[in-house]
């Protein structure tokens, strides 16, 4: 079967949740919307075609496609040799599969979607930053700041002394929010989340891939 690509955009944190598990892993994968033979218009037939609801990142492999970022993990996981990023035991397993489907919605919005967009790509009038929704939001930051914190403990990785599929998820999330201004001072109140972040960029699969955020703040 011929190689990886991922279809996204490099900046995506999702996107880049799929190339640390790569590069985890060692697998070798292209990243874009140009790969072989073709060049995949965003929101396009084709795109659709791939993604039913038209979001990225999706997986090609040989003839095969996946989309969903966990569902694309998993796979890439299970079909490539090489370290495991889920446990063997049926708990763990369960256990890192509960924090992937909880980072993939509750702290995607409460972090990125409800909060770092509005910096990023701000929808008041004139292009403005909403500070109202800011201030709306910031409550529900903090509080998935401690549950992070909680959950991370004394461990290594967020669900314990493995690096998973979760940590994936998760690093450019923080990687994102550590680099605004207006975010920081969390993460001064939550020195195990900084030291957790830091070694997450510290590995060789983040320091390729968390480079250049094309996302502003």
């Amino acid at each position: 079967m011929s190689g990886v690509y991922i279809i996204g955009a490099q900046y995506s944190t999702f996107v880049r949740a799929v190339a640390l598990c790569c590069e985890e892993k060692g697998i070798n994968y292209g990243l874009g919307f140009d790969f072989p033979d073709h060049t995949l218009e965003y929101k396009g037939v084709t795109h659709y075609r791939l993604h039913p609801f038209g979001k990225v990142p999706i997986l090609i492999h040989g003839e095969r496609t996946i989309f969903e970022s966990t569902t694309i993990c998993r796979y890439l996981d299970s079909e490539f040799s090489g370290k495991k990023l889920q446990p063997s035991h049926h708990f763990e397993r369960a256990q890192v599969d509960q924090w992937c489907a909880a980072i993939s919605t509750y702290i995607d919005k409460a972090l990125i979607r409800d909060y770092l967009l509005e910096f990023s790509f701000p929808k008041g009038r004139d292009g403005d930053i909403r500070w109202d929704k800011l201030e709306q939001s910031k409550p529900k930051v903090e509080e998935t700041f401690s549950i992070l914190n909680q959950q991370l403990g004394n461990n290594t990785f967020i669900c314990g002394d493995r690096y998973s599929i979760a940590d994936a998820l998760l690093t450019p999330i923080l990687d994102y929010l550590e680099k605004l201004s207006d975010a920081k001072a969390l993460f001064i109140l939550y020195p195990k989340l900084e030291s957790y972040l830091l070694r997450m960029r510290c590995r060789k699969s983040g320091q390729k891939v968390l480079i250049a955020a094309e996302i502003s703040s």
